[in-house]
């Protein structure tokens, strides 16, 4: 099963970023999302960002994933 996770991006250089999630920082590709800026939230595939989200959605995913992580 794939996942696409949501990050907040914190900072952007061309067609690279750097976001966050839980408190660690992830580096992504914004070829398929050029439009995503500083602040956006955005779901995050195989190192790139493929669709932004609003940061309610983002919330509620991150919510539910811990969940389901302590679920287990």
């Amino acid at each position: 099963m794939c996942v696409a996770l949501p990050v907040r991006v914190v900072q952007v250089e061309d067609q690279r970023a750097v976001g966050e999630i839980g408190g660690s920082t992830v580096k992504m590709r914004l070829d398929l999302l050029p439009e995503a800026q500083v602040g956006d939230y955005v779901l995050v595939h195989a190192g790139f960002a493929i669709q932004k989200v609003d940061e309610e959605e983002a919330q509620e995913t991150l919510r539910l994933l811990q969940v389901i992580a302590w679920a287990k």
